[in-house]
């Protein structure tokens, strides 16, 4: 959690910002003002970032970007970086990119999202956007892990397979072994792939559902208290009580609330409200370092 403020940063809350390291991949969301500095607190370096997904481009979703952009050029990191956004929101990102001058070395790859699509992150990610109800155009991001195999060693030992044979099993689905082929389905049972969802800077939707449904990891914004749910209807945002409504109604396993308002200080009051309705909340502060729930059995 690089940042959680909402509009305006505060003494104790950075702008936005959150890294998701998966495997070998790290997805940057919504890098607001200072997030270069604070991935220096966190101990990151900028090689980590694999992908850069902003939700719209409202200033304090956004005016990081120009300076994780040059930092990747700065530090020469070698691997392409893709940068997802609302496909309207192409002139600002052009601007962003462009703020400055500097010597521009990053393979970085533009990749607008025409509200709701889907690309392929690699052989067993997919990333998914849905457009939510904010005041501008905005996204919320979906990451779906494909479903898998687990390996059960009980079965293994009875089938008789050990050591290159397992890898074999996993890679070929099926392998000879004492003069029978044993299948993968014999020595395994499903694994479901692990899913995440990033819902900011929007009002009660069924896309904010479709995006939270059954997801392991929710990180959703809950800039006001439920006292002020008129103002935050007004101004396209949830209160705490509505993020933990659409965790339990979608089936979220753990809901992270981010995106405070400054009016608000101390986070525990959000969290004090959404424990009323959802019981696997954290009210993230900067820098907390947040795990996905252990998988499914």
């Amino acid at each position: 959690m690089l940042g959680t403020a909402s509009q305006a940063p505060t003494r104790y809350r950075n702008h936005n910002g959150y890294l998701l390291r998966w495997d070998g991949e790290g997805l940057l969301f919504d890098p607001g003002e200072g997030t270069q500095r604070q991935l220096t607190l966190a101990g990151i370096a900028v090689s980590a970032i694999t992908r850069i997904c902003v939700t719209h481009l409202h200033g304090d979703h956004c005016l990081g970007l120009p300076g994780v952009l040059q930092r990747l050029s700065l530090d020469g990191v070698q691997h392409p970086v893709t940068v997802h956004y609302p496909a309207s929101g192409q002139v600002y990102v052009d601007r962003l990119r462009r703020a400055s001058i500097y010597d521009e070395r990053a393979d970085v790859r533009l990749e607008p999202m025409e509200g709701d699509d889907t690309v392929t992150v690699n052989d067993s990610l997919t990333l998914s956007t849905r457009t939510l109800d904010h005041r501008v155009d905005a996204v919320g991001y979906r990451l779906v892990e494909r479903d898998g195999r687990r390996l059960l060693p009980d079965r293994l030992e009875a089938a008789g397979l050990s050591g290159p044979e397992v890898g074999r099993v996993q890679r070929e689905g099926s392998v000879e072994v004492g003069g029978r082929r044993v299948g993968l389905h014999e020595v395994s049972e499903h694994r479901r792939g692990q899913r995440f969802a990033f819902v900011m800077d929007t009002r009660w939707c069924d896309a904010a559902l479709e995006l939270a449904a059954g997801v392991d990891l929710l990180v959703c914004e809950s800039t006001f208290l439920e006292a002020e749910r008129e103002l935050a209807d007004a101004y396209g945002h949830l209160t705490a009580a509505q993020a933990a409504s659409l965790a339990l109604e979608a089936g979220v396993r753990r809901l992270v609330l981010a995106h405070f308002s400054q009016r608000h200080p101390d986070e525990r009051e959000y969290l004090a409200e959404a424990r009323q309705i959802f019981p696997d909340v954290v009210a993230a502060r900067e820098l907390d370092r947040i795990a996905l729930p252990l998988r499914r059995r």
